[in-house]
């Protein structure tokens, strides 16, 4: 969630600078299902120009239409849309409608939390009922300040006043150690995601950033400068050099290091030779780290073209971060969403 509200608020400051009203739209409850879960928004300019989803497409038209009033009066409204009778998603989901006017402190604050990795929350106050009321609307609070999407907006203290509150963790980031053309298509495949995208590669590369589709830095440390620090929670690592040699001094320096996610590209043999490989080195690396490591790396749908191994790598990547064991939906007991 955090990529798609940092896309939201990048695109209002834009539009902000253009001189354009706009609007910021929440899904803050659901009854039954839905496409996607109350925490989704989206962003409306005053000409009918919006970013940003709330569903597979088919509820924006009607929230674009009834953001008119919205524009007009100032004042947030909340509207439902009953995907039972219209769309067959056998829920109602409640939406808040808010006039945004974003501060030079809130883009401040953001901006310095995203930089420095930290973790936030949006508070969105509203009533469960259809129709228009001034008191309704968004905080947004880092580091124990609020700022309003609005200036003139202050949550009403009263109890019947419901909210909906959601943490934005760090942006999820992805180390891709390998500069040849599979980790091309997986940097690709991971922008489209929206994550951090770093590629590792040796100074004999000759590669730059310009090559890689969708990366955010590409760094060239040698194996004793490469910094793990930057590998939390929210980072997967993928070695894809092609190299026993390199990815096994890729280890090496990765030893002490606790991504989400660590996958080894290549063959079960090949596997096993770079961590003989690797022990023989370091006979001391512990076997938390050598059972962290995911190798083959990726999920078995038979892929074969480089994009088509992207999409396994990322796939078995969710599944580990979500804590989901990949089976067809079809045979998913239960809902889609957890």
């Amino acid at each position: 969630m955090t990529h798609e509200l940092k896309y939201l608020i990048r695109t209002l400051s834009r539009w902000k600078q253009e001189g354009k009203n706009t609007v910021f739209v929440s899904v803050v409850a659901l009854d039954g299902t839905s496409y996607r879960r109350p925490g989704v928004r989206m962003v409306i300019r005053e000409d009918g120009v919006s970013a940003g989803a709330v569903s597979g497409g088919c509820v924006e038209d009607e929230i674009i239409r009834q953001a008119h009033s919205v524009f007009h009066s100032g004042i947030p409204k909340m509207m439902t849309y009953d995907g039972r009778l219209r769309i067959g998603c056998e829920g109602i989901i409640h939406l808040l409608i808010e006039p945004v006017s974003l501060s030079g402190d809130l883009l401040g604050a953001l901006e310095k939390v995203w930089k420095e990795r930290g973790s936030f929350h949006m508070d969105s106050y509203y009533y469960k009922e259809v129709g228009d009321f001034a008191n309704m609307g968004s905080l947004v609070r880092v580091g124990g300040e609020g700022y309003p999407l609005h200036p003139s907006f202050q949550p009403d203290k009263a109890d019947e006043q419901l909210c909906y509150s959601q943490e934005f963790g760090p942006l999820f980031q992805l180390h891709i150690f390998g500069a040849e053309h599979d980790a091309v298509q997986l940097s690709r495949a991971a922008k489209s995601l929206g994550w951090d995208v770093t590629i590792v590669a040796s100074a004999d590369e000759s590669k730059n950033c310009d090559y890689f589709p969708g990366a955010d830095a590409l760094i060239t440390p040698s194996f004793e400068e490469i910094d793990t620090s930057v590998m939390d929670e929210q980072t997967a690592v993928i070695l894809m050099t092609h190299s026993f040699q390199k990815d096994v001094r890729y280890l090496m320096a990765l030893k002490d290091s606790k991504p989400a996610y660590l996958g080894l590209l290549g063959s079960v043999q090949r596997r096993d030779r770079i961590l003989s490989m690797l022990l023989e080195y370091c006979p001391d690396v512990s076997v938390e780290f050598l059972d962290s490591i995911r190798g083959p790396a990726g999920i078995s749908i038979g892929a074969e073209s480089a994009s088509e191994i992207a999409v396994s790598v990322l796939a078995e990547i969710l599944s580990v971060i979500r804590n989901q064991s990949p089976v067809p939906l079809k045979d998913k007991a239960g809902p889609i969403h957890d």
